[in-house]
């Protein structure tokens, strides 16, 4: 299936995009199976579409205490590090929300990767509803780098090693450092995945991922599609500039 390409103007009409995405992702969700377990993901955009989901104009429209949180990938930092994606998260908009911290899953950077990978494995089979093998998100958020990575599945290296795991820990060349992160194993099991992404600097690797050749050790995200799900692409125009064809 192809994936969806939805161009907005800008960042912030971005940030609300991804923002309203992730209400109507868990709206159908509960209606269907009365939970919405969700992988967020690191970066500006989702920063800012988190903070929205914080504000009155979303909060209300969520039953937030129905919603699990779980996390695509995290830097081998501690929970309360500025590089923490559990510690962006939780002063964007978990605090905020007053999530309980049961309803939290994050995976623990302050271990040893291996370990921590493992570990947080075992918790997606324990906490994940069956019997899909491997288990299923009902949404996996997702960004691009300039690089065409996402979530730690950096260039360089074949994104599908260790694939029949469902979190494995890499390391990182360009960082000299190890990373936690959800295999494409994974991610192409949820029932849908959202890949945003913005700005200029990204132009080339969206041309390059959406219109050129598949070379997945060289752009990474190409491994991203889902087999019994969805796939969709936000991105603002500056990001969307040298696609081959100009989507709506």
């Amino acid at each position: 299936m192809l994936p969806e390409i939805v161009v907005v103007e800008d960042e912030a009409e971005l940030a609300r995009t991804v923002a309203g995405r992730f209400a109507e992702h868990a709206r159908t969700s509960i209606e269907a199976r009365g939970r919405f377990f969700v992988a967020l993901a690191g970066g500006s955009t989702p920063k800012a579409a988190y903070a929205l989901l914080a504000s009155p104009a979303y909060r209300d429209s969520v039953a937030w205490e129905r919603v699990r949180f779980f996390f695509g990938d995290e830097r081998c930092v501690p929970p309360q590090s500025d590089e923490s994606n559990y510690k962006m998260a939780k002063t964007a908009f978990l605090e905020a929300l007053g999530i309980p911290e049961d309803h939290v899953f994050r995976m623990h950077g302050e271990d040893e990767p291996p370990t921590a990978a493992r570990a947080y494995a075992e918790l997606l089979l324990a906490e994940l509803p069956g019997p899909h093998a491997p288990p299923r998100f009902d949404l996996v958020m997702l960004g691009m780098g300039p690089d065409g990575h996402t979530a730690s599945l950096f260039p360089g290296t074949d994104p599908l090693t260790g694939d029949e795991l469902l979190v494995r820990a890499p390391f990182v060349e360009k960082f000299g450092t190890y990373r936690i992160t959800l295999t494409p194993r994974m991610i192409n099991a949820a029932r849908e995945v959202d890949i945003a992404t913005a700005g200029p600097t990204k132009a080339d690797a969206l041309s390059a991922v959406l219109g050129g050749s598949y070379e997945p050790r060289t752009y990474p995200i190409q491994i991203v599609n889902p087999q019994d799900g969805g796939l969709t692409w936000l991105v603002d125009r500056a990001a969307a500039a040298k696609l081959p064809v100009k989507p709506g």
